[in-house]
């Protein structure tokens, strides 16, 4: 009898955690996390216009998040830049720092985002500092088989900073 509740004990556990995992959702393309969204805007703002408000965009504070500009064409209407997130992972000072690269296309009523190059950068004490892609973490904790007590927090974190960051670039750019 003990066996038996025993063994549904470790079912539920694992069940559970694993239903906790699959609630964490990142966008993929040729498995790397790879966030793309086109955005229609009214047909009358040309891309001029969108291209000033991407670039303001840029400068501006966004909570939690650093934006750093590397390169505007105002011709091709492409703006490329870093954005690196502070993603607090636990109440001790652990964080993590999320950098990625930001691809912005502005056209006549609308533009295109793209978030890729996903690293993370634990800041922790015993850990390495050093950058890795995410995607080895994510794809070990898909698996059940998660680096740390903190890897809900810390994908959550970049699923929730990431859907943030969008909509405040959307909110610039609908102005």
């Amino acid at each position: 009898m003990f066996k038996a509740v025993f063994v549904l004990l470790c079912v539920f556990v694992c069940t559970s955690a694993t239903g906790q995992m699959s609630k964490i959702d990142f966008p993929m393309k040729n498995g790397k996390v790879f966030y793309e969204k086109a955005y229609k805007l009214s047909p009358a703002l040309q891309k001029e216009e969108l291209f000033k408000r991407a670039l303001k965009w840029f400068k501006e504070d966004f909570l939690n998040t650093q934006k750093i500009k590397l390169s505007a064409d105002k011709t091709t209407g492409k703006i490329t830049g870093i954005g690196i997130f502070k993603i607090i992972t636990a109440n001790n000072g652990n964080y993590y720092l999320m950098r990625f690269k930001i691809d912005i296309q502005v056209n006549n009523g609308g533009y295109i985002f793209i978030a890729t190059a996903f690293y993370e950068k634990p800041i922790e004490t015993g850990i390495s500092n050093e950058y890795s892609k995410i995607e080895y973490r994510w794809w070990d904790y898909r698996q059940g088989k998660p680096w740390s007590a903190e890897d809900t927090v810390l994908f959550n974190g970049i699923a929730s900073d990431e859907t943030a960051l969008m909509t405040s670039l959307e909110d610039q750019m609908k102005m």
